[in-house]
């Protein structure tokens, strides 16, 4: 799905970008350019930026029993 239409920017695109370390909104900004047109999809991309650092952050904690 296109998230950054202003720049042919896909979830795919952004997922890629954080498992190959980007930290930030700012990091996908410069290796992307996401958000650097009429800005509509910050918060989608925000979004996944988060659901990535959580899934991180419990990767290690939900070990099963």
């Amino acid at each position: 799905m296109y998230i950054c239409v202003c720049n042919g920017i896909t979830e795919r695109d952004i997922r890629n970008c954080i498992d190959a370390g980007a930290h930030s909104f700012g990091d996908l900004q410069r290796e992307l350019g996401v958000a650097s047109g009429c800005g509509q999809c910050t918060q989608e991309t925000q979004c996944l930026l988060r659901e990535a650092h959580c899934e991180c952050a419990f990767a290690g904690a939900l070990q099963p029993a």
